[in-house]
């Protein structure tokens, strides 16, 4: 599956718009990873745990977009991006979005 964050894949040409596909995830925090932050809010410098939640959350969210995509018979993913958005205190939402293609 090529995924794409521009409009096309470049040197391929698509032939049919399958539509919009979506993944997205929750995150909360943890309860170890907030004293962590709390420490590293004092003294500076990033907050690896935080981090690290949302490299997982990206790729789940990016994975989740690829099976809909997949199940559409799709070859590639354009205009790829990804957001994310406060559900509540203390989660967010990851989410990847994307037009599932089918190229020449």
């Amino acid at each position: 599956m090529i995924i794409t964050n521009i409009e096309n894949v470049p040197g391929r040409e698509s032939y049919e718009n399958l539509g919009m596909v979506m993944g997205s995830t929750v995150l909360s925090k943890h309860v170890g990873r907030d004293i962590a932050a709390g420490l590293k809010s004092i003294f500076g410098g990033e907050l690896k745990g935080y981090s690290e939640l949302l490299v997982e959350g990206r790729a789940s969210a990016i994975e989740r977009m690829t099976d809909e995509a997949k199940a559409l018979g799709a070859d590639a993913i354009v205009n790829v991006r990804l957001t994310t958005s406060s559900i509540t205190q203390g989660a967010s939402e990851l989410l990847a979005y994307g037009t599932a293609v089918k190229l020449k």
